[in-house]
Order: C-alpha cells, then structure tokens, then sequence
C-alpha cells in the first residue's frame, strides 16, 4: 500500500486549494487531474515519478480538499489560478504539463497563454475542445440518462468548470498559437461494450485524439491498449515511461 501524498493547503485570491509538491530538480512535472479528479488519483504514479523532476499535483475548485469555486471556473481562470499556485509553492519553470481527461482542456490553454514556461505536454485520454459539442452528439441513451440522473441527484453549481466548459473552449480558441514543444498524447483503446459507447463517438474521439498530437510539429501518439478512460490507474508503468519518453525529447 503506497503512502498518501502529504498535501498543504494556502489561499490564492479568495479561493483555497489543496496541492502537494514531491520529488526535486527540473523539469517541474505538473499534474492536471480530470473533471472531479482529485490529486490522490495520480497515487499509482509515486514514488517512481518523483525521480524524474518536482512534482506538484493539487485539487481544483470543488475538488477533493480543495472548497467549492468562489468564481465561475472559466479557462483563463483556472490557468491564472494554477499559475499563482504554482509560483506560492515555488515550483518554478520550465513546465511539463501532464493533464487527465478535462484537464486536457486547462493545460491545452496554459501552454498558449505561458508558452515560453512550458516545455512539453503529456495529454492522458485527454478532452480536445472540439469533444465538449461532438461527443455529446454520439453519446448512448444510456449515457445522456446517467448524465441527466447526476444532475438531479447532484446539480453543479454556476461557478463549476464542467457548466463553463463551452467558455474553455472560447479561451482556447482566442490564446495564441500552441508551442512547437514535444507533445504526447496517451489513449485508451481498450474498447467498452457498443451498447455504452456507441462505434460514432469511439471513431470521433479518434479524430480528436489524433488532432491533440498535431498540435505541435513534435506531436506523437502512444496507446494505453489495456486501458479505457484512466491510464494512471491501470497502466501506471506505461505512463511512466511514455513521461520519460517525452522527457527525453525536451531540449536541454
């Protein structure tokens, strides 16, 4: 059983957040989790992924230890946040941005909007902007039921990323140009059953995986063939070394 990561928790403009800082030296390895991914998700990447750099994880608005957002999580907010959070922590630049799913989203516009801070990106099973209208439109009934049940069960409050997603999307859409650095994107191929994701949305997801690597003329495309949405957790050692791999191609 892996230790907890030992987390500290400091107030950045009004809004408290939970984070962690492990490992030493550069480059610093920043760890973007998913819609609702707090920073524990990552637990099967440690210890191994302290040897590679520093390593600062932390919990979104909303998120695991981190208090619900005191301000509509939009994208540009959200980077600036990280930003600041990032310089408390002194976790200092250049930046590997290592980011789950909507995550995917966040360090797409941090490495526009801070490019010359950021030296490569590892995008995990990662959301592409053009995903947050497409997806939905090959999603199952069964899939846009379950939805509308959590939103029932559980609804979102204004100021949650998920409710301003088509916002990201505009912010990214207005930055600048993406960095030619290396670009990794890591898939999940291992296929769900065809009554849960329908073959429409699984060839669409394709497309936009495959646009995410040619954001950068360093762009490439690994796949996780045993996993399906988090490669973290049940491919642990192949994220590992594709973070490695990435590594390697970042001019020293």
């Amino acid at each position: 059983m892996k230790q907890p990561l030992k987390s500290h928790a400091t107030l950045i403009e009004g809004q408290m957040f939970r984070f962690a800082r492990a490992g030493q030296g550069s480059p610093s390895i920043v760890l973007i989790g998913g819609a609702g991914g707090p920073l524990d998700g990552w637990f099967k990447l440690y210890p191994e992924i302290e040897a590679l750099g520093t390593v600062f994880s932390y919990d979104r608005p909303g998120t695991g230890g981190s208090p619900k957002p005191t301000e509509a999580q939009y994208g540009e907010t959200v980077v600036a946040q990280l930003r600041l959070l990032l310089q408390f922590a002194k976790v200092p630049p250049p930046f590997v941005l290592v980011a789950h799913s909507f995550g995917g989203l966040h360090a797409n516009l941090f490495a526009r909007e801070f490019a010359d801070e950021v030296a490569g990106v590892l995008f995990i099973e990662a959301t592409a902007p053009q995903d947050v209208d497409n997806l939905k439109q090959h999603q199952s009934a069964l899939q846009r039921g379950f939805v509308k049940l959590l939103d029932r069960v559980s609804p979102r409050d204004s100021f949650d990323e998920l409710r301003n997603e088509r916002e990201t999307v505009r912010d990214i859409l207005e930055a600048p140009a993406f960095p030619p650095v290396p670009v990794t994107v890591l898939s999940g191929t291992k296929r769900l059953p065809r009554w849960l994701v329908p073959a429409a949305l699984v060839r669409e997801r394709e497309r936009s995986q495959l646009a995410l690597a040619a954001l950068s003329p360093l762009g490439e495309r690994v796949v996780a063939e045993r996993s399906a949405h988090f490669p973290q957790l049940s491919e642990p050692e192949l994220v590992i070394d594709t973070l490695k791999r990435l590594l390697a191609r970042i001019p020293r």
